[in-house]
């Protein structure tokens, strides 16, 4: 998956089927190869959980992924226990063990970056609340396009690290952060979550040519990118995988199919605790983009569908297709964010990011960039 803190809103209800170990266990394996581990390794550590009641013992979710996150620090490989602390907090922290969890890897994260030229923390402030986020290549000098990352509600910043890379091997600056609810983002995720992106971009204007940006905007916050891309001239391109568009929210029948890890991540991150499905989707109804959004979207697009996705309608593509002049689109036979096609998936972005900030980069040297990821 792509694939993910706020603290325990006190009701897990909305979850339901967390309790379904099952469940967790299958999507798990899917984040962790998106996070660069191994499908072996990572079997090993699912095989070894015996339960997730909240606690952090042996057997426990918490535990088993946090002592792989402890060996991995005793290697001195902070990138791998950085990934494996973000597992043991998946789906989001719900709990007090989960909580710890993520301290753990933001503690490790900030360790890692003292190595890594000029890596800064970056606070957005909103009239709606405050998010953080890292920052790379900020210069008041000399002013650089602008490269915004963000995940789906899964996926923490600290996940995205290797855009920095990226970024700086095309000359540009980089920001990477969550969307609202997810990681250090206290924003609530509504409707009209899309402005976020109109605050980074405010908040760098000093310090990058934020009138040239790029969104990397995966799953959940690739609907935000496009929504907010409508209506922001200084948007020049939006990279996304697996983004709902409009089907999700509003096609009665794709509403039974969502895997309920989805639906209890979304309705925390959009602060509804207690409320079920139905309740969830009555609120999803009226958020999916119109044909008039995405036709004011006059600039490149580029959209990779996962023909299998069991969380997003392949129809959504069809939509671009539909309305959107410059969209390019990459198909893939795989479930949601094609983790089977990881290598492929980040050529095909790098390589669409590159052409949208108007380098002269090649696709080789930026997959060579992102296959750093967790090494």
């Amino acid at each position: 998956m792509t694939g993910d803190d706020l603290g325990d809103h006190g009701d897990h209800g909305d979850l339901g089927a967390l309790g379904d170990l099952a469940e967790l266990k299958q999507f798990v394996l899917l984040h962790a190869r998106a996070l660069g581990l191994e499908p072996e390794t990572a079997a090993q550590v699912r095989d070894r959980i015996e339960h997730d009641d909240g606690r952090a013992g042996s057997g426990s979710w918490v535990g088993e992924w946090s002592a792989e996150a402890e060996r991995r620090i005793s290697a001195g490989d902070l990138p791998g226990a950085i990934s494996r602390y973000l597992l043991a907090s998946f789906p989001y922290p719900r709990d007090a063990a989960r909580q710890g969890a993520r301290k753990s890897a933001l503690s490790v994260f900030d360790a890692w970056r003292q190595a890594v030229p000029a890596v800064e923390r970056l606070t957005v402030e909103t009239p709606d609340g405050v998010f953080h986020a890292w920052a790379r290549g900020l210069d008041r000098d000399r002013p650089k396009p602008v490269l915004v990352v963000t995940g789906g509600i899964v996926s923490v910043k600290e996940q995205w690290a290797p855009f920095l890379d990226l970024a700086a091997a095309l000359g540009a600056a980089a920001v990477i952060t969550e969307m609202p609810g997810v990681g250090e983002n206290t924003l609530t995720y509504t409707r009209d979550s899309h402005r976020m992106y109109g605050a980074v971009l405010d908040a760098v204007a000093d310090r990058a040519d934020s009138t040239h940006a790029v969104l990397v905007a995966l799953s959940f916050s690739g609907h935000l990118a496009l929504r907010q891309a409508a209506v922001d001239e200084r948007i020049r391109g939006v990279v996304t995988v697996g983004a709902p568009v409009a089907r999700f929210f509003d096609d009665a029948s794709w509403r039974p199919v969502v895997p309920e890890v989805t639906v209890g991540a979304v309705t925390h991150h959009a602060g509804l605790g207690g409320v079920d499905r139905a309740g969830l989707f009555a609120t999803l109804a009226d958020w999916g983009l119109t044909p008039q959004e995405l036709e004011a979207l006059r600039i490149p697009v580029a959209y990779v569908r996962s023909l299998r996705d069991e969380v997003i309608p392949n129809e959504e593509a069809e939509l671009l297709r539909q309305h959107v002049a410059g969209l390019r689109l990459a198909d893939f036979d795989d479930v949601h964010g094609s983790p089977g096609h990881i290598d492929e998936v980040r050529e095909w972005m790098a390589a669409a990011v590159a052409d949208m900030l108007g380098t002269v980069a090649r696709s080789g040297l930026t997959l060579g960039t992102l296959q750093e990821v967790n090494r």
